[in-house]
Parts: C-alpha cells; structure tokens; sequence
C-alpha cells in the first residue's frame, strides 16, 4: 500500500474525499506557528473547503514548527507533500475521510529560522496565526506580566540572534515589513484562551518593547490582533487510528487527524489587510467574539477539566467512559447549570440550554475515544483560563462553588500519584514537581497554595473549607462516594 502524497492521490478508492483543486497554483496566504492535530481539524480544513470551492486560491497555508520537537511533523509533512487525512469520527461509528490539501508548505525554525523569517514578510502572508497552546504566550496566568527573564527570550533579544521563540520570529517579520513598506499581517491566535487576541497583542507587544520601545508602540497601534474562539475535539492520533485509515480505506498515512464532526470558529472581523471569505465555509464573523469565548471556555473547556480529574481518580480511562456513566453526567450537569452557565452573559444566536445538551452529548461519543490523560495535561496552564474564572465569579456572586472546587481536590489527590485502586496516575505538567511536592505535604491546603495557579483562593474561608473537606473525603472514601455526595447535595464526610 503506497503511502499519501501527490502522487498516489489518484489511487486513492471513492470512499476518500481528495483535493479537485490545483494545489500547484495555491500561493501562501497564511502562514501557521504550531502545526498540531487541532489546526490539521480546524482552521486547515475550512481553507481546504475554500479551496475546493474554487475561492481563495492565494490564501494556502505554510506550517512552521517552532520547537525542536516538531521534527517529527516536519518529516511527515515531507514526505506525504503536505498531504494528510482528517477522519471524522461520528457517534455510530460511521467515518468520514478527506485528504486535506490546503498545507502547501512546511518550514521547520530550528533548521531554517531564516526562511521562516522571510515566509513571513513575503508580501503575500497577510495572516499569521498561532496555536501555541495556553502556556505559550510567556505570561504568568496570575499576573499576566510578560515574562521578561526566560532564557529563550533574552537569547532572541541578543544583537543579530537568530530567533527561536515564536516571538522573535514574529517581530523579526514585522520589522522588515516595515522596513519595506508593507502593511503589517494580522496575527490571529487559535488557542483557547479568553481575549486570546488581546493577550496575543500584550506578549508580542511586550517583546517588541524589550527589543525597541519606538518599536512596541507601533506593534499595538499597527498590527491586528483578531480575537477568536475555537472549538473541534480532536484526540491525539493513535497506531489504532492509522491501521484503522488503512484497512477501511487503503490510505497509508504517517500522521492523519481523527475528530468529532462538530466544528464551529468565531472570528472577530478585523482584518485591514485582507482576509480569506471564511464565512462562505461556516465561520462566523463577528464584532465581539467574547461572549462566544466565554461560554466555550467555561462549558466545554472547563467541563473537560470537570470529567478529567474525578474520572481518572475513578478508573475511567476515556472522556466518552466518563460521560456515559450516569453518575459523572449528573455532577457535570450540576455544574454546567449551577456554576458555568450562571457566569456567562447573553451569547447572540445560541441557546444555551441546548448547547450544554450538545455538549454532553459530544463528549459520550465513543467513537473519538478521547483520553482523560490528554485533558488533564497542562492543568496548571489550563484550570486557571477555564475553571478558575468560573470559581472567582461564583464566589464574588455568592453561588454555589461545590463542584469547582471539588475538581481542584481531584487535580491534587491525582497528583498524589495513583487512582482510587491504587493504579498509577501520570502528572504530565510544567508544574509538576511543584504540585508533586505540595501534594505530599501534610498541610491539606498545600496544593492550593501554589499562588502561580490558585492566587489567593486558599485564603478563602469558604474554597478553603469545602477543598479541605473533598481532599479528605476523596483520600478515604473514593471518588464515586465524594462525587455521589456532591451530586445528592449532601454535606461531603
């Protein structure tokens, strides 16, 4: 079985969707940082369907890996031409596969920081947007300073370095843009952060004032920042998946994509520079993105930091597992109604009541076979953007904060080392050895005292109290028991 690129596509049966387009005539438009499965599910496939409708033929994308980890994906994304399958995956188990070829070109910055550079100021690229995840943009998720001392930023601020930081690479760009007098592109980031714009503007801002104030000024006044809200559940690829593409469909792909068919993209409208018609293919373009960010982070996102921790504690491997079981569904409800949905304003054009059905309903997919390990990475970056905003809010309103807090007792018994039967339980963190160490502290509110993620909630009477009680609880009853409490409305023993 031959493997994907150019070549084979016309070998490929019926049952796989292929590019009609010319992908030869494609130019770049849009240049990507961050190449991973959810811009392969997302922003990629609704330019591939631009494409294929026969519109924005100058609006190709070039994928940049930034890390040195990402040699992995520059080597793929080579030898398959750029080429690569999104397989979605419905509830029944019926699979939908299309080659997407809207990726023309892929550059790798350690390798070639200079290329990346010069892509970029190309007078084609008007579009340069992110997905760096939440703890990318280099800021305390307490503060929200820049931070002006990590070594790789201090490295790309050195005269006539060579950038490694997305950061550097970026500003590099820009000035030559302005050297040769063309306008700036916009920079769109497509991490799931509220204001993901605005903090975009903050951090390059902040490292184009440490490189030239003169500089920094013109970074904020000139180059757009479009916020965006983003939302398609994409699982990490798996051996599975790749054997399953090729007995179902004889296509022999080193890196496809595998997601759920939702698929929905909020974009602020701010683009002087020109952008894509993004709307002909189902994003919606509007003025105010937040309330559309709000209601994302704070019931999807949050909801799966609200499944993971209990749910691996639990013994459930697999978000769909966890959602199905009758237990877990009602404390998620619990707190989709009693504590997010209270925090959120107005959301135009969406009722919310059958948005948090949906929504339960996606994550029961059992066919996306998404892990509760890959939802609980990251918590320390994570649990302050989606959870906390909800806890803060509750408190400041007098609500109910039972459930939120509950999640936090999980994250710290997970961090203790193994699940309720005494399996192991993997802490993938950039905290982790700090929370490790807090969470064999005798003191109970040790974990919650890590002020770079909590801030000052563990000087809360009322978080101190219910955390205190739900770390107890869980620790010598379980997590079916604590969490059957919480959903009974019983005082957690």
């Amino acid at each position: 079985m031959p493997r994907l690129d150019a070549t084979t596509l016309p070998t490929l049966g019926p049952s796989v969707w292929t590019p009609r387009y010319d992908r030869s005539a494609v130019g770049v438009g849009i240049v990507h940082l961050g190449v991973g499965g959810f811009h392969r599910s997302h922003e990629a496939m609704y330019v591939d369907r631009l494409l294929e409708s026969g519109q924005a033929q100058d609006w190709g994308i070039c994928g940049v890996g930034v890390l040195p980890s990402d040699r992995r994906m520059a080597e793929v994304m080579a030898a398959q031409d750029c080429l690569y399958t999104l397989v979605v995956k419905h509830a029944d188990g019926f699979l939908d596969a299309r080659v997407v070829g809207s990726v023309v070109e892929y550059l790798l910055a350690p390798d070639d920081p200079e290329a990346v550079v010069e892509k970029m100021a190309a007078p084609g690229t008007r579009i340069v947007s992110l997905t760096v995840t939440e703890g990318g943009y280099n800021t305390s998720p307490d503060t929200g300073a820049f931070d002006t001392a990590a070594p790789d930023v201090v490295a790309d601020l050195q005269p006539g370095a060579l950038p490694r930081t997305t950061f550097g690479l970026v500003t590099e760009a820009l000035v030559r843009r302005r050297e040769r007098g063309l306008a700036p592109f916009a920079v769109v980031s497509c991490d799931n952060i509220p204001g993901n714009g605005h903090l975009a503007r903050a951090a390059f801002g902040a490292f184009a004032t440490l490189r030239d104030p003169e500089l920094g000024e013109w970074v904020a006044a000139e180059v757009p920042f479009p916020n965006s809200m983003v939302d398609r559940i994409t699982p990490v690829t798996t051996d599975d998946d790749r054997a399953d593409l090729a007995r179902r469909f004889g296509v022999e792909d080193a890196w496809p994509v595998v997601c759920e068919p939702y698929t929905q993209w909020v974009l602020e409208d701010a683009f002087p520079g020109g952008r894509p018609p993004l709307e002909d293919v189902g994003v919606q373009l509007v003025d105010d993105v937040a309330p559309y960010e709000l209601m994302k982070l704070r019931l999807l996102n949050a909801g799966h930091q609200v499944l993971g921790h209990l749910g691996r504690l639990a013994g459930h491997a697999y978000v769909h597992e966890a959602s199905q079981d009758p237990l877990f569904r009602e404390f998620l409800l619990g707190y989709l109604d009693e504590e997010a949905t209270p925090t959120l304003p107005p959301v135009p054009g969406i009722d919310l009541r059958r948005y948090r059905a949906d929504l339960v309903g996606r994550f029961a997919n059992p066919a996306v076979r998404d892990t509760l390990a890959r939802l609980c990475e990251n918590a320390s970056d994570r649990i302050p953007q989606f959870l906390l905003p909800v806890l803060r809010a509750d408190l400041a309103a007098g609500r109910e904060i039972r459930r939120s807090v509950a999640v936090l007792a999980g994250w710290a018994r997970t961090a203790e080392g193994t699940d309720d039967t005494g399996r192991p339980v993997e802490l993938s963190d950039p905290r982790r050895d700090a929370l490790l160490a807090r969470a064999r502290d005798a003191d109970p509110l040790a974990f919650l005292r890590e002020r770079d993620v909590f801030g000052d909630l563990a000087e809360d009477p009322r978080v101190a109290a219910a955390f205190t009680e739900t770390l107890t609880s869980l620790r010598r009853r379980g997590t079916r028991a604590t969490v059957e409490d919480l959903v009974r409305g019983r005082r957690v023993r």
